[in-house]
């Protein structure tokens, strides 16, 4: 299944959200379907990002690979931080 999220995410999610100035980094996926992300450049910090967390990357992925039961965004601080101090 990882191997399939990966593809998903390289192809129809990266894409669309480079479009608009973000990305996305895949941190792992549990035996039990939920897919862990972290929403980067303009997706981080962007007040509708749990919108596009939910209504596009969880869609696509439940969607495109079944045995996907759910996405979850990583929040690591250091890294929102580190992305403050690039802006």
């Amino acid at each position: 299944m990882l191997e399939e999220v990966k593809g998903v995410i390289e192809k129809d999610i990266r894409p669309l959200l480079e479009m608009e100035g973000g990305s996305i980094e895949l941190e792992g996926v549990d035996d039990d379907g939920v897919v862990k992300v972290r929403l980067t450049g303009a997706c981080a910090g962007c007040p509708m990002s749990q919108y596009t967390l939910v209504n596009f990357v969880e869609a696509t992925l439940k969607d495109k690979v079944p045995e996907v039961k759910g996405v979850i965004s990583v929040d690591d601080a250091k890294a929102r931080f580190e992305e403050l101090l690039r802006r």
